[in-house]
């Protein structure tokens, strides 16, 4: 895929979206940037909005353009477990090692192409069915769309913050209060481009909520609750607090647990159905390698004092 990026001009502010966008020659006429917006591949400062909606000036626009080879994505029988399922949406809990959506280098083993059978539905064309997303190698619970009516209904539902996600994360040494709230603007690292950074280039607003749950020899197990949904946020925010997410080889320290990967689990999602109002509130538990980690610290022995 491709993608561009764009601040909107003194000259543009107050236009039209697709307007403004549809005069970028980079991205064809303006009723493929209207398509473009209707499937949810333009964000406006982070955030998708109507083709009507009216531009600001400094706002950034966001347009990811799926490449051809990309939009034909092979079905696979990939074991992923349900938590939750209905004719309108499933919530699935995605292991760690599994990539959310294909990518250029990346067309097999994704959780859509794991997914494509149960007629995943809405977004863009190839990443059916994906309201959010989880890194790589970050385990847990995840909604997917199987309607295109619940897909922009859930779009807008996270939009509004109205979803609960709440993370276990085990973070490098003691936290000085039990509860707290980390707010950074994140942005894209300027140095290295494929990494975040606290006050990176493009900074956009974030806020962490964590709440400790255990304290361990070297390490603290938290709870973690996010009001935004910034790329890498919980990785970043503990790492710019001086507690980086245990196993992290990205924001981390040596992985001196030998954890293999972030130890950073989607442990539990609230939300009202989109389509029936049914409450939703679903569980993960610990998967089996970052349980064994936490009981070899429990193993070690309590904290220093």
């Amino acid at each position: 895929m491709t993608r561009y990026e764009f601040i909107v001009s003194e000259a543009e502010s107050g236009g039209r979206l697709d307007s403004v966008l549809g005069r970028r020659a980079e991205l064809g006429s303006r009723s493929r940037v209207a398509q473009l917006i209707a499937g949810g591949a333009v964000l406006v400062d982070g955030v998708a909005r109507a083709k009507s909606y009216l531009v600001v000036e400094g706002q950034a626009l966001v347009v990811t353009v799926p490449d051809e080879a990309v939009l034909n994505v092979a079905p696979e029988a990939l074991e992923v477990p349900i938590a939750f399922e209905d004719e309108w949406l499933m919530v699935v809990d995605k292991p760690a090692g599994m990539t959310v959506h294909p990518s250029p280098g990346h067309f097999s083993g994704t959780l859509v192409n794991a997914l494509l059978d149960h007629g995943l539905a809405g977004g863009e064309s190839f990443r059916p069915g994906v309201v959010h997303r989880l890194d790589k190698d970050t385990s847990g619970l995840l909604v997917v769309a199987k309607t295109s009516e619940a897909h922009r209904r859930l779009v807008g539902m996270l939009r509004d913050r109205t979803i609960g996600r709440r993370y276990l994360a085990l973070v490098e040494g003691s936290l000085a209060a039990d509860t707290g709230t980390i707010e950074a603007p994140v942005g894209r690292d300027p140095v290295r481009r494929k990494e975040m950074a606290v006050g990176g280039r493009r900074a956009r607003e974030a806020r962490t909520h964590f709440r400790v749950i255990e304290r361990l020899r070297g390490y603290t197990l938290v709870e973690v609750r996010l009001d935004t949904g910034r790329t890498h946020q919980i990785r970043v925010h503990f790492q710019g607090i001086g507690h980086p997410v245990a196993g992290d080889p990205t924001y981390g320290h040596r992985d001196s647990l030998g954890v293999g990967r972030q130890f950073l689990h989607s442990a539990h999602l609230t939300l009202e159905h989109p389509i029936t109002g049914q409450g939703l509130d679903l569980r993960s538990a610990l998967p089996a390698d970052l349980a064994r980690v936490l009981t070899a610290l429990r193993t070690a022995g309590a904290p220093e004092s």
